[in-house]
């Protein structure tokens, strides 16, 4: 199932606590620093703070394949997890 939001909406801490319990590892890169999360043993409140950006919204692009999810662009992180 593919769910495209558009940049119009707007999401914030509670549903990046949402995504972040929904999945069992996150990625979230800013620039070339690139946080790894195993959600068995990270804090949810911990990895949502990572996965918003300066505004308090969730930052672009966020994309989950399976039970991964990957916040902001990491061209290495984007081939491991797509191919």
């Amino acid at each position: 199932m593919q769910e495209e939001i558009p940049a119009s909406r707007k999401l914030g801490e509670s549903e990046a606590k949402a995504i972040a319990e929904a999945s069992s590892k996150v990625y979230v890169a800013k620039g070339k620093k690139l946080d790894v999360f195993d959600m068995k043993s990270a804090r949810v409140g911990d990895v949502a703070a990572k996965m918003l950006g300066p505004t308090g919204n969730l930052r672009a692009p966020t994309m989950r394949v399976g039970k991964t999810t990957i916040v902001g662009f990491n061209e290495e992180t984007f081939e491991e997890v797509l191919s």
